[in-house]
């Protein structure tokens, strides 16, 4: 764990607050919430298969990861290659499906992108664990 939180502290040398940081916050909320409601779909049709109950827990998990912003670029690819598996075939679509489109897809793609690119953000779970630290040292005692 520690490993991970060294890349993440290296991925991101700023945890932006203030508007720039409510932006992240955002998109990650959107993304995060669309990719839940997609794995809810996954797993609650009607006779779903193995493959459909774990495509959709794993797209709930990372779901959840994006949402609280914890190893937020770890979440961001793992539902980047999933979404790009499902647009490619590789990975079974459920019915419904939010991203049914190729704009849609190419909506969330650019969205999971600038997460992974920019980071989580100051309001996250990221920015709390492995965010910069300023080290305050005490004044000097000196003894006579």
């Amino acid at each position: 764990m520690q490993a991970l939180g060294s890349l993440v502290q290296r991925l991101f040398f700023a945890f932006p607050s203030g508007w720039p940081g409510a932006g992240l916050l955002l998109m990650r909320m959107v993304a995060g919430l669309g990719i839940l409601v997609q794995g809810t779909y996954y797993v609650s049709e009607p006779d779903p298969t193995l493959a459909a109950w774990t495509v959709g827990l794993a797209a709930m998990v990372a779901a959840s990861m994006l949402l609280i912003g914890f190893l937020t670029p770890l979440a961001g690819s793992f539902v980047g290659l999933g979404a790009l598996g499902t647009w490619l075939s590789l990975i079974p679509a459920c019915t419904p499906t939010l991203f049914d489109s190729r704009a849609a897809a190419v909506f969330g793609l650019t969205i999971l992108w600038a997460i992974v690119t920019l980071g989580p953000g100051a309001f996250s779970v990221d920015a709390r664990l492995y965010g910069r630290r300023e080290i305050i040292f005490p004044p000097l005692v000196r003894r006579s």
